[in-house]
């Protein structure tokens, strides 16, 4: 039986040669044989929440006589594994000096040359404490990408909304779907500027601001030949990317992906996390790799010059070394999510307004209107710098809207 041992330095393929009557201190000695672990300092569980920075909640595999029949283990299934952070990592030898070579030579220490060396180590906490998500938006994108894309192709959106600047906690209210094209392993975005500064308008009247990225995984994918991985080098490009224009370190980048059971049931799951720091700052210093090919590894990222990660000198490294998984939750956010979504194939037609209005009739008109994507609709004839901050501070506050734009947002609706 093949195991997956998912850690924060990536996944390491096991072999148990005889799962009927081995242990979970076989397991334990496999591990520190193959990802050089000592077992006194191996964690398991079968629960991902272990490589969390707050891992509590999550169930050790904590008796080495326990057989590893009586556990929910098949040919795949993974096993998580958290240590240390120095555990793994092998030490470099004690300083000594180099002679000089030649007239122009210099006499250098390993420290020296440690010192220029770029060393990839994975970020052990997250700068966004957690991710909490409006259930209708996130809702409302996953419907979608199920009922009308079948998982068949990628899809991304924006997220918007607001960090707690004690907690570090960021709460999305909003996504935005600019216009894109999307197949199985790549989502390509057709950034519309003038549409994105109307988007931002409304955020920043709303009192929030653009605070990360979403995108699905399609179920048929392009896989390794090691099997399934958490992002392809192609994602980790984008949203490091992105992160890297984002601004703020909060920036966070969430999953959305169906699980197939065995019994053929599926389940649409959301991760969330960051790009790690050094990840980033690769990204900025032109060290990542952006030509990626269609015969590369999609578990790997490349690297335009050789890195020290996991202790060895490389020029690719494993996905994984730059994720820091972000604690994930919901809310209810302060926006309703009944208009159609923008970029969905068909422009929204200015009839949608009117029945989203008359369903909406017997509410006050402010809640009529508080609607993210009502607002981008009708943002478009307003003026970006004057009404749409004055419309976007009567929805923020739940005021009463002025009978100016009262009337030209219906009489656009009865256009």
């Amino acid at each position: 039986m093949i195991l997956r041992i998912r850690s924060r330095d990536g996944t390491d393929r096991i072999t148990v040669p005889d799962p009927a009557t081995a242990t979970v201190g076989d397991l334990q000695r496999l591990i520190a044989a193959r990802v050089t672990v000592p077992v006194p300092l191996q964690r398991l569980s079968l629960d991902p929440a272990l490589l969390l920075p707050s891992s509590a909640s999550a169930a050790l595999l904590s008796n080495p006589a326990a057989p590893l029949s009586s556990l929910r283990l098949s040919n795949g299934s993974f096993v998580y594994l958290s240590y240390p952070p120095d555990a793994r990592s092998s030490q470099p030898p004690p300083p000594k000096a180099l002679s000089a070579a030649g007239s122009f030579g210099k006499k250098m220490t390993m420290d020296d040359l440690i010192a220029r060396q770029i060393r990839v180590t994975r970020q052990e906490a997250p700068l966004c404490a957690a991710a909490s998500f409006d259930r209708d938006s996130a809702n409302a994108f996953q419907l979608y990408v199920a009922e009308s894309l079948a998982f068949a192709t990628k899809r991304a959106g924006f997220l918007y909304g607001r960090v707690d600047a004690e907690t570090k906690e960021v709460f999305v209210d909003f996504i935005y779907e600019p216009p894109q094209v999307g197949t199985e392993d790549v989502v390509q975005l057709m950034r519309d500027a003038q549409e994105e500064a109307r988007v931002d308008a409304i955020a920043e009247g709303l009192g929030m601001r653009r605070v990360g990225l979403v995108f699905t995984q399609a179920v048929g994918r392009k896989t390794s030949d090691t099997g399934e991985y958490t992002m392809s080098n192609r994602e980790v490009l984008q949203a490091t990317e992105l992160q890297a224009e984002g601004g703020i370190p909060e920036w966070v980048t969430a999953i959305v992906k169906l699980e197939v059971g065995d019994d053929g049931s599926g389940d649409v799951h959301f991760e969330a996390f960051q790009m790690s720091e050094i990840c980033v700052k690769l990204f900025k210093d032109g060290v990542l790799e952006t030509e990626i090919g269609d015969k590369d590894d999609p578990r790997l990222s490349k690297m335009r010059k050789e890195v020290v990660a996991g202790g060895k000198d490389t020029m690719e490294v494993d996905n994984d070394f730059f994720l820091v998984p972000v604690k994930i939750s919901d809310h209810q956010g302060p926006l309703s999510t009944g208009f159609p979504i923008e970029n969905r194939g068909n422009p929204v037609a200015m009839s949608a307004l009117k029945s989203h209005l008359d369903r909406a009739k017997h509410l006050p008109f402010v809640k009529r209107i508080s609607d993210f994507h009502l607002l981008l609709q009708v943002a478009a004839f307003l003026d970006i710098k004057a009404d749409v901050p004055a419309l976007t501070a009567c929805v923020k506050n739940q005021g009463v809207v002025p009978e100016g734009y009262q009337l030209l947002i219906e009489s656009l609706a009865g256009a």
